[in-house]
């Protein structure tokens, strides 16, 4: 069952505190409640029981675990099975897909690590000119000066 989101915006604020942990006076607070200690504590264990605020919680909750039930493997495993689908199908379009797929599975594996060079080059300027010997390692014999 899908419950939408809380149409009172500090009910929702509530229930989404809730699921992370929070009492349910510190997700009064959090949700922009007020009010003395006591009657806060009263308020908000009453709105933690609220026919609306419960299944909202239950809901958040049950999408958190889901989103925590997709691992590597699964999405290693999904890219896998769309690579052969691909491949299956051929052509250019088919083996484009399934190379896009398998280079994935790769990355996300530490297969394939992207990384760009960087090189630094670093010249030393000095009023003295370079010696045929100086000249001939930095430039090679092939190079004349004079051009």
């Amino acid at each position: 069952m899908t419950v939408a989101s809380l149409h009172n915006g500090r009910r929702e604020r509530f229930a989404q505190e809730l699921t992370k942990g929070k009492s349910a006076a510190e997700a009064y607070v959090e949700a922009g409640y007020s009010g003395s200690s006591k009657s806060m504590q009263e308020a908000a264990s009453r709105l933690s029981r609220n026919v609306k605020v419960q299944p909202r919680v239950a809901e958040i909750q049950q999408r958190g675990a889901e989103r925590a039930e997709i691992t590597l493997a699964d999405v290693t495993e999904h890219l896998k099975r769309i690579a052969a689908a691909a491949e299956e199908e051929g052509g250019a379009p088919g083996l484009s897909v399934a190379r896009a797929a398998w280079m994935d599975v790769a990355k996300l594996n530490g297969l394939v690590v992207d990384k760009s060079e960087s090189v630094s080059v670093t010249h030393t300027i000095t009023d003295k000119p370079m010696s045929d010997e100086e000249w001939a390692a930095e430039y090679g014999e092939g190079w004349d000066r004079a051009s």
